[in-house]
């Protein structure tokens, strides 16, 4: 209601939530709207992907699913569902919660393996755009998916834990060296063809006066 909202900034203001009691700021951020594609298999909150990036490029990535359990937040330590994601389709193909395999939602009951995560190209694209303007060699990056605008980025966290591996059930090694190994092979020579002088066609070469 906009009396309770206009109430709720003037206490902020006025420095209620505040250490000591000091005049404060108040911050207005945008509403992200849950995707119609996370509604089966989330509770409350807002379901958000974080990539890994390893040398710009995608290494793992995951789901995170708010529960019952988590208060509606979508993190793992508090009792959130990590679901990993295969890279290349942007599909769900494993799934825990508190270290412990799950293939449904606790509160909704729906499955949350073989679930098609939207604007996956866009979700990559992104990541790696923000990891280039990071400019760190391993970071995670935290990104939701509004109903209207899209992927949207939450943050870039420089030391995202190693939680994803088992949301994933594999580890990060033999995929950061894929990544070393792609990166670091030497270019390929690019060999040029010869072109062969043409052949004169008979009949047409002129003696010269």
């Amino acid at each position: 209601r906009p009396d309770a909202l206009r109430q709720h900034f003037s206490d902020i203001l006025s420095g209620m939530y505040s250490l000591g009691g000091q005049p404060d700021t108040a911050i207005v951020q945008q509403r992200i709207r849950l995707h119609p594609a996370f509604e089966s298999i989330t509770y409350k909150g807002i379901p958000d992907v974080r990539v890994i990036l390893y040398r710009n490029e995608p290494a793992m990535a995951m789901l995170r699913l708010p529960t019952k359990a988590s208060g509606g937040r979508a993190n793992l330590h508090q009792g959130g569902i990590g679901t990993g994601i295969d890279l290349d389709s942007g599909v769900t193909h494993h799934a825990v919660q508190r270290n412990r395999f799950v293939e449904r939602h606790p509160d909704t009951g729906w499955s949350v393996i073989g679930m098609q995560v939207p604007y996956w190209k866009e979700v990559l694209e992104m990541a790696r755009r923000v990891a280039r303007a990071v400019g760190l060699g391993y970071l995670g990056v935290d990104i939701v998916v509004d109903a209207e605008a899209g992927p949207m980025l939450l943050e870039a966290n420089a030391r995202p834990g190693l939680a994803i591996q088992i949301a994933n059930g594999r580890g990060l090694l033999p995929r950061l060296q894929a990544i070393d190994a792609l990166l670091d092979q030497p270019p390929r020579p690019v060999s040029l063809p010869r072109f062969r002088k043409a052949a004169p066609v008979p009949g047409t070469l002129r003696k010269s006066a």
